[in-house]
């Protein structure tokens, strides 16, 4: 149980990064990810990167300047403006995903953006490598350091579901309503380089 803790990536690199090691037992028609980072980066970044066999952004988000958040779908992007982050505060993000619809919502600090849509249709393959902290352009490989998240990360979660604004909000407080396919109460992982985990 990963409560009260925080992964600290402390600098740009593009050998250190997260592996979780969980995938879904399934091929995905939904998911959701949440997550909180705190940085002070203003160059883009990337939080969480799920590749498979086909597709290196199967699943990623992406902050590719301040006040903007990408979620990728089968390689395809919606983008969410976002308030500008106060220095010194940390952002707490869901996205969710639905296949039948391609509907996806996103929620900063647990309110909900306007919703938008990509990959309707589409199955997400179940077969993936799941990176925190570098964008993945092939399967666990080449990073480049210049999308290198520095800063610290907790409160990662993954479901094969879509998500209401309670489970959002009951996330931010590490007591999700579902059981999710890995999470930071139960978080299997193993770090590259210099990421540590600290109180």
């Amino acid at each position: 149980d990963l409560s009260g803790h925080v992964l600290v990536f402390p600098q740009e690199t593009n050998d250190s990064y997260v592996l979780v090691k969980a995938t879904p037992e399934q091929p995905l028609q939904n998911f959701s990810v949440c997550l909180r980072s705190y940085t002070d980066l203003t160059r883009p970044y990337s939080l969480f990167s799920y590749a498979t066999k086909a597709q290196d952004s199967d699943i990623a988000l992406i902050k590719p300047r301040p006040g903007e958040y990408q979620v990728y779908v089968g390689g395809k992007s919606v983008s969410f403006p976002v308030p500008e982050e106060t220095p010194m505060e940390s952002q707490h993000v869901c996205a969710t995903w639905e296949s039948s619809t391609g509907i996806v919502g996103f929620w900063v600090n647990g309110k909900a953006r306007p919703r938008k849509g990509t990959q309707k249709g589409y199955t997400v393959s179940n077969e993936a490598v799941i990176v925190l902290g570098q964008m993945q352009d092939s399967r666990t490989g080449s990073f480049d350091a210049s999308q290198s998240f520095t800063g610290e990360m907790c409160d990662v979660y993954m479901w094969d579901s879509g998500l209401s604004s309670r489970d959002v909000t009951s996330a931010m407080y590490n007591s999700p309503l579902k059981t999710p396919i890995f999470g930071w109460r139960n978080f299997p992982y193993e770090t590259e380089g210099e990421v540590y985990l600290k109180p």
